[in-house]
């Protein structure tokens, strides 16, 4: 059985779901490594290092891997230099990397005069993993040109050339989503009033506040929804986030984290439309488990959507009433999607329809794993994971 060694620098959210699956559908001896889900630029930093001397804590005889997998919040390439004087380790060891994102396109709060050293990082990483693959079209073609874009700068150092060889080892695979605990519910199929879903960061790449302005719009216009709150409420006081709920009131149903994954699947289900106005997302986890839940969504037609989403589920960012009129026409239409369209549009992020592309992408045999002949039950976490 193939030992395969995890890393990963931020153990939350998507990462860790994407981790969690790997280690539930396919098959090896996985040794984990984790940090939590905070402080991404500190990661990158000192992620590396960390991990080493974490492997150092093991016997030298148990520091031999086939594999090891890591995301692009991780410095490949100083963790591969640290990695080559560590006793018991092979310099066979195939490192393969994941890009749930990537720093070229990240909407910072203000100018960041030393974002560069992320966006190094990255390519860094790129140049010194075995293979790579990046979880969309868009978040594999921004890479590319950001770094194209600082090499061309670069008239004395001309390295143009290795972006070429570097698309020889590069893939786009979409990130394989456990949708059982939606589709195990019943469906809802009679809308009375119309119920729209969030279920983002309450972050500034999200833009909730372009969210929130436009319901202000539609109940000034009128309209009548209740509204469903998914994720952790911001940090500190949130003026926009006081005036819906002031607007609103009762008519929202939930306002908060949920804490199992099953309540979770449940309050999707109870949505009849969901809603992005991100400014940044390279794969939009979120919206697909809520279209698979049966949502209809209301999407901006850039970033990572257009590829995954038809046209007409998408509306012009940034144009002037364009939001608010695709809302106006998704809660006035009062229909779900059927639950053939729901599959129809997120099957291919599936486990089922992903598990042999993983397979190939890692090099591993296919074999059933204990767990799916066991029912699929979550996995806990091993090894190091610090809390």
């Amino acid at each position: 059985m193939p030992r395969v060694l995890l890393l990963e620098p931020y153990y939350g959210g998507s990462h860790r779901q994407w981790l969690d699956g790997i280690r539930q559908h396919l098959h090896a001896d996985y040794r984990l490594f984790t940090l939590p889900a905070r402080k991404w630029k500190q990661r990158l930093q000192l992620a590396a290092p960390w991990f080493v001397e974490e492997l150092r804590r093991l016997p030298i005889a148990e520091r031999a891997f086939d594999l090891l997998l890591c995301s692009s919040l991780l410095d490949v390439a100083v963790l591969r230099a640290l990695l080559a004087s560590l006793p018991g380790w092979s310099p066979a060891t195939r490192i393969h990397t994941y890009f749930h994102e990537n720093q070229f396109v990240y909407p910072g709060r203000r100018p960041d005069p030393g974002r560069f050293q992320f966006c190094a990082s990255n390519w860094y990483s790129a140049l010194a993993s075995d293979r790579l693959a990046f979880n969309s079209r868009y978040n594999a073609e921004t890479f590319v040109a950001g770094c194209r874009q600082v090499l061309r700068q670069a008239r004395e150092t001309p390295l143009l050339p290795l972006l070429d060889r570097l698309a020889t080892r590069c893939q786009v695979l979409y990130p394989a989503v456990d949708f059982r605990a939606i589709d195990s519910l019943p469906e809802r199929r009679e809308v009375t009033v119309p119920v729209l879903v969030w279920n983002h960061r309450w972050e500034h790449d999200k833009d909730p506040e372009t969210f929130c302005r436009a319901l202000l719009a539609l109940l000034a216009a009128g309209l009548d929804f209740h509204l469903i709150l998914l994720g952790r409420p911001p940090a500190g006081h949130c003026p926009w986030l006081s005036a819906l709920r002031e607007a609103l009131g009762s008519r929202i149903r939930h306002c908060g984290y949920a804490p199992t994954r099953a309540e979770y699947a449940w309050w999707l289900r109870q949505g009849d439309i969901v809603v992005s106005t991100a400014r940044h997302e390279f794969f939009g986890l979120a919206v697909a488990e809520a279209v698979r839940a049966g949502c209809r969504p209301v999407l901006p037609a850039a970033l990572a959507y257009p590829e995954l989403y038809p046209a007409e589920y998408l509306y012009r960012p940034g144009e002037a009433g364009e939001l608010e009129r695709h809302l106006a026409m998704a809660i006035s239409d009062r229909r779900r999607l059927t639950a053939a369209t729901a599959v129809a549009m997120t099957e291919a992020c599936s486990w089922p329809s992903q598990e042999v592309a993983y397979r190939q992408w890692l090099g591993l045999a296919t074999v059933a794993s204990p767990e799916a002949e066991t029912g699929g039950a979550s996995p806990s976490p091993e090894g190091n994971v610090c809390p």
